[in-house]
C-alpha cells in the first residue's frame, strides 16, 4: 500500500557563512514513511541537532530536499498540482511546540479555528461553522463556553496547545506532525495532552509523528520509533525493546539519562560516555565515534549500515556486523509491526 508521506532518500543540508561555504547536514540519507494503513504513533527521538526538527518541516512541505523526494501518496511533494496541494494542506497537520507562537495576540482566539474553516470550505453556515468548532473543542477536553471569545494571554499554556490541536481536528486529518508538543507545558498538562493525541490515534484512526527529546513520554504512547544522531539513524524499531533494552551507544546514553523514579539509582547510571569531544565535522565513519567506548578501527573508516539484529529492530552499528543489514526502504519492516497498540499502561 501506498504510503500517504514518504521519505525517499531525503538529505537536507543547510547552507551558511561567507559564499555558503559552511554547510550542515541536517538530515542524511533518510527512509520513513507515515499513515500507509494502520493508525499509529512512531516516536522520531534525539538530541538537540539530531534532525528531528528538519524531519518534521520536510513532511510538512515547509523546506524542500537538498536530495531525494518527499512523496505525497506515490508523488513528488514539490510537483503535485495546485487541487493535489490543497488537499495535502487538509490531510497532513501541525502540532508546533510553542502553543503562544501560533496565536495572532490581536485576534480571539477564535480565529484560529475559523480560518482553516473558511479556507478550506468546510461549513455551508454560521450555525455548522460552530458546530465543527464546539466539537473540535470537546474531543480535546476544553469547555466552548469557557475557550471562546477569549484572547490567547487569558489561556494557559495547556489550554492554547490543546485549541491547536482542535484546530488540526477541524479538518479531519490523515497525518498530525507534533513537534514537541510538550515540552513547554507544565508537567500536570503533559498527560492531558498525550492522551489527547493517543485518542486521535485510536478514535479517529489518525497516525501521529511525535518528536521529541523526551524518551519518557515517547515511551508511553508510541509504538515504534527512530532515534537520530547528526542526522542519521541510529536505532529503529518497536519502542518496548529500544527503551528497555537499548543496543546502541547512543540510544543507550539517551536512554541512561532518563530520570527514573528509583532514589537508589542515579541519572546516566550505566550508560555509555565516551573520551573523545563532542564534534560537529564531516568524517568518513560513524558520527557517534567521538563520544562511544566502543569504538574501533573501522568505526572511522566507513559509516556503518543499519544491520537487522531482531525482526522490528536495526542498529547503525558496528557491534552488530554479524546481523543482516537492512538496506533503504527496508527500514519500513522494523517500523509499524506489532508493537503495543497504546491501550496498556506503560511503567518503565
Amino acid at each position: 500500500m501506498t504510503a500517504l508521506l514518504e521519505f525517499n532518500n531525503v538529505t537536507k543540508i543547510y547552507s551558511g557563512g561567507l559564499f555558503g561555504r559552511r554547510s550542515t547536514v541536517a538530515l542524511e540519507d533518510n527512509y520513513i514513511a507515515v499513515g500507509d494503513g494502520r493508525a499509529r504513533i512512531t516516536a522520531i527521538a534525539g538530541e538537540s541537532g539530531s534532525g528531528k526538527t528538519t524531519m518534521g518541516m520536510l513532511l510538512l512541505g515547509f523546506i524542500k530536499p537538498t536530495k531525494g523526494e518527499v512523496l505525497y501518496r506515490g508523488k513528488n511533494l514539490w510537483e503535485v498540482s495546485k487541487e493535489e496541494w490543497r488537499t495535502f494542506r487538509r490531510e497532513v497537520q501541525a502540532i508546533f511546540q510553542d502553543p503562544f507562537e501560533v496565536y495572532n495576540p490581536f485576534y480571539k482566539v477564535d480565529h484560529i479555528l475559523e480560518v482553516p474553516i473558511r479556507k478550506m470550505r468546510l461549513a455551508k453556515s454560521r450555525q455548522e461553522k460552530r458546530q465543527m468548532i464546539e466539537e473540535a473543542l470537546l474531543s480535546v477536553g476544553l469547555r466552548p463556553d469557557e475557550t471562546l471569545g477569549r484572547y490567547p494571554h487569558q489561556l494557559s499554556g495547556g489550554q492554547r496547545q490543546r485549541l491547536t490541536v482542535a484546530r488540526a481536528l477541524i479538518l479531519n486529518p490523515k497525518v498530525i506532525i507534533a513537534d514537541e508538543p510538550v515540552s513547554m507545558v507544565d508537567a500536570s498538562l503533559r498527560a492531558t495532552i498525550l492522551k489527547s493525541l493517543r485518542t486521535l490515534k485510536e478514535e479517529r484512526g489518525i497516525s501521529i509523528l511525535y518528536i521529541t527529546h523526551d524518551l519518557a513520554t515517547a515511551y508511553h504512547i508510541c509504538e515504534d520509533i527512530m532515534i537520530l544522531y547528526q542526522g542519521s539513524v541510529a536505532e529503529a524499531g518497536d519502542i518496548d525493546p529500544i527503551i528497555l533494552d537499548p543496543k546502541h551507544p547512543y540510544t543507550q546514553l539517551l536512554v541512561g539519562s532518563i530520570p527514573w523514579p528509583d532514589p537508589k539509582r542515579k541519572w546516566g547510571q550505566g550508560f555509555a560516555i565516551g573520551k573523545g569531544e563532542v564534534l560537529e565535522r564531516e568524517t568518513r565513519g560513524c558520527k557517534f565515534a567521538p563520544r562511544c567506548p566502543f569504538v574501533m578501527d573501522i568505526c572511522h573508516e566507513a559509516r556503518p549500515p543499519l544491520y537487522r539484529v531482531e525482526e522490528k529492530r536495526a542498529v547503525a552499528c558496528y557491534l552488530y556486523k554479524d546481523h543482516p543489514i537492512l538496506e533503504g526502504k527496508e527500514i519500513r519492516q522494523v517500523l509499524g509491526g506489532h508493537a503495543n497498540n497504546g491501550n496498556e499502561a506503560k511503567n518503565p
